[in-house]
């Protein structure tokens, strides 16, 4: 081979591994185009589900409560998987069966029975209507009645009033219950998410 065939030759090695590689990178940014969205799709799902979106969006505007606070609440009671806990609350939102007997008779629901609760329709009704009912008795302050759902009218009207007697508004920060102001950081939080990644599911965008 002469020395002007060798350096043709060898250019066209260099342009073909050179294609090789350009083509080789052109195929990795599509995978990585196509797989980002939905590995953040999969990530977004076990970090933040939701389901029952429609059953959301209708009890809150029936309701008139904020959607994403529905999706909150559900995501800090059971993140989405109905279950029974060790003090017998059942379903999504975690509903006691003596608190769901008081919430059916101010509903007029009489026909309820506690079975019912495992039905995610009648689950999230009846968690809606108790933030509902908490909210009103709050004066609409979502902080002191996400506080009341986890840790209890009566005892929030205690802390209520202690604050109130000392001129001041109780804060988050002066819940005496550990696990109820982990639990309202939580819920506030996750409503803020749900509000960001979730507007158009839960009819906000």
């Amino acid at each position: 081979m002469s020395a002007r065939a060798y350096r043709t030759h060898r250019a066209a090695s260099v342009r073909r591994r050179r294609l090789g590689v350009l083509t080789a990178i052109a195929v990795i940014a599509l995978a990585v185009v196509w797989l980002v969205p939905r590995i953040d799709h999969a990530v977004r799902d076990l970090t933040l589900p939701l389901q029952d979106a429609g059953i959301i969006r209708a009890e809150a505007a029936q309701k008139h409560l904020d959607p994403a606070l529905i999706a909150a609440v559900i995501f800090a009671e059971t993140k989405f998987n109905a279950r029974t806990s060790p003090t017998g609350a059942e379903g999504l939102m975690q509903i006691e069966p003596a608190t769901a007997e008081y919430l059916a008779h101010l509903s007029g629901g009489y026909d309820f029975n506690v079975s019912d609760l495992w039905t995610p329709s009648v689950n999230v009704a009846y968690g809606s209507y108790y933030l509902r009912y908490l909210l009103d008795h709050f004066g609409g302050n979502e902080m002191l009645a996400v506080a009341a759902y986890n840790g209890g009218m009566a005892n929030v009207d205690q802390w209520v009033a202690a604050a109130r007697a000392h001129g001041s508004e109780l804060r988050i920060a002066d819940i005496p219950f550990p696990e109820t102001r982990a639990y309202v950081t939580r819920v506030l939080q996750a409503q803020r998410d749900y509000r960001a990644d979730y507007g158009a599911q839960l009819g906000l965008s």
